[in-house]
């Protein structure tokens, strides 16, 4: 598998290093002229776009920071010394801005914004101004910055009594779901006190696997959760309504690449039944989707699920960032007014988020589990399997 990446111009090896030494380019060292001004010491640019409205706006948030800092550590152990380092050094940078996001009392959870003070949707005109636009801390914030900065055993016993509060049924019940759900107690995206109740596929697979991953014992909630992950994937709904099953990121491709990443990491046994059927639907949707970061994301899937999928061929890739977002804000999708939720699928009330950091850690990702997969491959062959 040849491949080749484009920096400035210039023809690069498509190595593991010079991807990290594009991430670390990429991250912010607190200028105060150009975009880095929006972006403090170690965050990676983000920006929210919507093309219906002509939008497009710095998005300094904590969230793309802590996914792609969780992705590079996954790949720590099968890249070179050298690489190693680069991932220590880009992680250190991007942890240390942790703090400007935790909860705005000092608990132990995190917000997608800033919260010392409040600057939710920022560098924007309108829904900066009003506290109608704040959010609450979520799990998914909250997940990944656990997985990326581990915290004390005390700590976790907290987190894991703090989810049961907010589950489903605990205080609020749940309405924007399909009906058959309803008496989930899943956990919610959401930590707010009078935030509705919603249960994403993706956010609840992230927080799952930080429970697993710190051997957490389980209880009626991860059990409900995984009941709802499984599910979706065996009636299709993942397929044929991906918002309602995920209203932060609303793609097939995305959950499919969450489910999976939980799958390959912790095989839980309530959600073995589905695996195949994971694969099968990867590979379809691999020959149907049309932007390669979409490609990646199921190649992905389905080498971590043992199969080997279609090569993605990566030449010019960086044509395709622009037409990628990895996570929405559906801006209608918190009311529970049937009325008002019926039009909260649609792309014109999205408002979607794109990071060149992430998106080369998703590539990155690719890249070296493809060329572990070839080299498995080739010493089956030398060994004459």
């Amino acid at each position: 598998m040849r491949l080749s990446l484009i920096f400035a111009g210039t023809a690069m090896n498509f190595a593991p290093e010079n991807i990290l030494h594009r991430i670390a380019q990429l991250q912010s060292k607190g200028g105060s002229r150009g975009a880095e001004r929006y972006f403090p010491w170690g965050l990676f640019p983000a920006y929210r776009v919507n093309p219906f409205w002509l939008y497009r706006r710095p998005d300094t948030n904590v969230f793309f920071t802590a996914i792609t800092i969780f992705t590079l550590r996954q790949l720590r152990s099968r890249v070179s010394t050298d690489a190693q380092r680069l991932i220590d050094d880009i992680a250190a940078r991007g942890v240390s801005t942790y703090e400007l996001f935790r909860n705005k009392d000092g608990l132990k959870t995190y917000n997608f914004y800033q919260t010392h003070p409040s600057r939710h949707f920022p560098h924007g005109l309108v829904m900066r101004h009003f506290d109608h636009f704040r959010i609450p801390d979520d799990i998914d914030d909250t997940a990944m910055v656990y997985l990326t900065s581990p915290p004390a055993p005390e700590e976790l016993l907290w987190l894991k009594a703090k989810l049961t509060e907010h589950a489903n049924g605990s205080k609020l019940t749940i309405r924007n779901t399909f009906r058959q759900y309803r008496s989930l107690r899943a956990y919610s995206t959401w930590f707010g006190k009078h935030m509705p109740i919603e249960f994403d596929a993706c956010a609840l697979s992230n927080m799952l696997y930080c429970i697993y991953h710190y051997n957490l014992p389980l209880n009626q909630h991860d059990t409900d959760s995984l009941t709802f992950l499984r599910s979706i994937v065996a009636t299709n709904r993942y397929r044929t309504h991906p918002f309602r099953c995920a209203h932060n990121y609303a793609r097939t491709s995305l959950i499919i690449y969450h489910l999976s990443r939980l799958i390959a990491a912790f095989d839980p046994p309530a959600l073995q039944p589905i695996r195949e059927k994971l694969i099968h639907d990867a590979e379809l949707a691999f020959h149907k989707v049309k932007n390669r970061l979409d490609k990646i994301l199921l190649a992905t899937s389905l080498l971590r699920l043992g199969r080997l999928p279609p090569e993605v061929s990566l030449e010019n890739l960086e044509r395709d960032f622009a037409g990628f977002h990895f996570f929405v804000a559906g801006m209608l999708s918190a009311y529970e007014n049937p009325f008002v939720y019926v039009w909260a699928g649609l792309p014109f009330w999205h408002i979607r988020w794109r990071c060149e950091a992430h998106n080369w850690a998703l590539v990155l990702e690719y890249v070296v589990l493809t060329e572990e997969r070839d080299k498995g491959v080739g010493e089956k062959r030398t060994n004459g399997l």
